[in-house]
Order: C-alpha cells, then sequence, then structure tokens
C-alpha cells in the first residue's frame, strides 16, 4: 500500500513466502497481517508505519472537517480508476446544480500527478477549481486539500471565529467610521447585549487571514444562530450550521487522483466518499478493490447510455458491491446523456443527516485493526 516506503535499514528482504494456491498455484502477498507485501520490510513494521501515517493525516483530516464546516461546505470525496468519466460528470454536475439551485456555492479540488487538463476544464463552467498534482503520489491526502481549501473563494467567503483548533479571526470594514455599536444576540429565548467597535480583526493560525468588503447583509458562519444589529443600518445576519441545517451553503467536490486502491484509507475531511463506476470497466470491481467500495457511502454507475454497446452485467455489479458494502447506497446515471442526474443532485442535496459523514469509520477502523495486529506480532516469541 502507498503508506509504506519500500526500505529498511538492513536494506534486506525479511518477507516471508507469500501463500501459494495449492492446484492453481496463485499467489497472495496481502495475506499477511499487515495486508501488503513490501521489499525489505517486515509485517510489524509495515503495520507501524501505516497506522502512524495514517494517524497523522488523520488529525489534519479532522481539522478540515471542521473547517469546512465552520465556512457551511460539505465536501465529497470523488473516488474511482482513471476514465471513469469523474471530470465529464463534475462539468454536468455544476451546470445542473446552477440551474436547481443557481444560489449554491461550487467549488472544486483537482487530483492528477500531472497536468492541469481537469482543473481547466471545471474553471470553463465558471466554478472556481485548485489543481493538486502528486507527482509520483497515487493519491490525495489531508494536508494538500487543506493547502488547496484555502485558495479557493469558498474559503475567503466564510465567516467563523474558531474552526475546531483554527482560531480565524476576519476583518469587517467599510469605508466610513462607525462609533462602537451594540449587538444584540438572540440565542433561542435568551438575549445577549454587547458593545464593540465596528471593525473586527481576527487571527487565523493556519496561515492565511481575510479582509470583507460591506454590503447590506453579511452572511457568517458560527455554530449558534443569531444575528447582529448595527446601528449604521447595516444587517449582519450569521448562520450556523447544526446537524439539522436544511440547506447546504456550499458544495465542495475533491476528484481524486485516478485509482481504486491507494485512496480508500487516506480521510480528507470529506462528508462521503463517491465512488464512481463506469460501465465499461466490467461488473467485477467492488470485488477486486473492496476496501474502496467499503469506504465509499455512494456508488455511481457511470455512462449507463453505453450499455447497450457493452457487456456489463448491472444487477451482479450492485450485488458485488453490496457484498462488501451492504449499506450501499448506488445510483446509475449518464453525465452526458443526463439521465439519472436529478437524482444525482437529490442525493447531494439531501439534509447533511440524510448522508452520514462514513469517511472516517473505516480508517479508524483499519487503524485499531493494525494496532491490534501490531500487539499480536509483538507478543510472538522471536
Amino acid at each position: 500500500m502507498c503508506v509504506v516506503c519500500g526500505c529498511s535499514s538492513s536494506g534486506t528482504s525479511t518477507n516471508a513466502a507469500p501463500p501459494v494456491h495449492p492446484q492453481a498455484g496463485d499467489l497472495h502477498f496481502g495475506a499477511g497481517a499487515a495486508k501488503v507485501s513490501v521489499p525489505g520490510m517486515s509485517q510489524e513494521r509495515a503495520i507501524k508505519l501505516e497506522a502512524d501515517v495514517l494517524g497523522a493525516n488523520n488529525k489534519i483530516a479532522e481539522q478540515n472537517r471542521a473547517h469546512f464546516a465552520s465556512h457551511g461546505v460539505t465536501a465529497y470525496n470523488l473516488v474511482s480508476s482513471p476514465g471513469s468519466g469523474k471530470t465529464t460528470l463534475l462539468c454536468a454536475t455544476i451546470e445542473a446544480l446552477r440551474k436547481r439551485q443557481p444560489e449554491l456555492a461550487v467549488a472544486v479540488i483537482e487530483g492528477d500527478q500531472q497536468t492541469s487538463f481537469d482543473a481547466d476544464r471545471i474553471r470553463a463552467t465558471g466554478a472556481p477549481a485548485i489543481q493538486v498534482n502528486t507527482g509520483k503520489g497515487c493519491h490525495l491526502d489531508a494536508p494538500m486539500v487543506a493547502q488547496a481549501f484555502a485558495r479557493l473563494d469558498l474559503h475567503a467567503s466564510g465567516h467563523h471565529h474558531d474552526h475546531g483548533g483554527h482560531e480565524h479571526v476576519h476583518s469587517h470594514t467599510h469605508d466610513h467610521e462607525h462609533p462602537e455599536h451594540a449587538h444584540s444576540h438572540e440565542h433561542g429565548e435568551v438575549a445577549h447585549s454587547h458593545a464593540h467597535p465596528h471593525t473586527h480583526q481576527h487571527t487565523h493560525d493556519d496561515g492565511h487571514d481575510h479582509t470583507h468588503e460591506p454590503s447590506q447583509a453579511q452572511g457568517h458562519v458560527h455554530p449558534h444562530s443569531h444575528a447582529h444589529h448595527h446601528d449604521d443600518g447595516h444587517e449582519h445576519a450569521h448562520v450556523h450550521p447544526h446537524p439539522h441545517a436544511h440547506e447546504k451553503q456550499a458544495l465542495l467536490f475533491i476528484e481524486n487522483v485516478g485509482n481504486l486502491v491507494c485512496p480508500a484509507m487516506w480521510d480528507l475531511g470529506e462528508a462521503a466518499k463517491v465512488a464512481i463506476l463506469s460501465v465499461t470497466e466490467g461488473e467485477d470491481k467492488p470485488l477486486k478493490y473492496p476496501d474502496m467500495f467499503a469506504a465509499s457511502k455512494l456508488m455511481v454507475l457511470n455512462k449507463i447510455d453505453l450499455l447497450p454497446h457493452v457487456s456489463f452485467d448491472v444487477a451482479r455489479c450492485k450485488e458485488f458491491a453490496r457484498r462488501v458494502n451492504p449499506g450501499i447506497q448506488i445510483l446509475e446515471l449518464s453525465a452526458t446523456t443526463g439521465e439519472g442526474m436529478g437524482a444525482w443532485l437529490d442525493w447531494l442535496l439531501a439534509e447533511p443527516s440524510a448522508v452520514a459523514a462514513v469517511s472516517i469509520d473505516p480508517v479508524a477502523a483499519r487503524i485499531t485493526a493494525l494496532e491490534a495486529e501490531l500487539a499480536q506480532l509483538r507478543a510472538l516469541p522471536a
């Protein structure tokens, strides 16, 4: 797996021979405790390294998740093999969302080894996009996403003071001076009042700050709902996402590097992973790459307009997907003809409670399993 580096202090292999099928002679290098074989690395070291790397990534992913929430952003991690139609689907989705819910902000983080081709396609739709090139890397990780998000308009438009460890401070300025203003905060039946100057300066420990131009109504994202009334005639409405919020304020699509293996275990801070499988790839992919489909909340069967021209058993594919993930949701669509796009938009715009955040669960479970396997290996006699 990509979280292990493939080297050791001795430089010599410590891998045991893999299990061999008695009749066919097939080799299974993923049958060890680490579920991976790396030249020059013991199973114990592979487990330790994977747990350490994923654990460090997950700390940033949790910060990303809090950061997204503070800006009213729901993030989806789109994963697939190369050529599944992710970018075409994204372009069609952006256009369809613009018609369905034009006030919804949409942005994209694009992951590829090289080029900005996909980000350029997204930008051509009018949506902001940041290309992340990974070089020899085979997946996006949480720090990459954090840096890309900081460069998107979705980030610049948010207003918040605390991001789960990130202290944000934003400036609200007007081109005329104000005396101190009394702010009335209403939290349910309790009203709180305080006075402070109209210009607010906040700091942000992740290296970026924001200045927001004046407007008659400025939207702020906070963990509670209240309104600020200023005697200068400016009303500052603060909208605060709760688990029961009824509308998403913004969508962030993270198009991962085309790869059905490595991105499965990397939490980016997303609300859910969405596995996109085109009907040109074969219905056996969920069983061949079970980790990816097990980690995904939704499987999108794309390019269904090509079904008359390919040998693809839809029912069999769905059965395989549910074999590795009984709770996976499945949608069929064609990004080119528009068939099934309505159901896709419905899923994207569903209330947050309907799209459970599942991305952290498989990763946490994997780390727990790795720690248990490592303890067992250490308990074995030398």
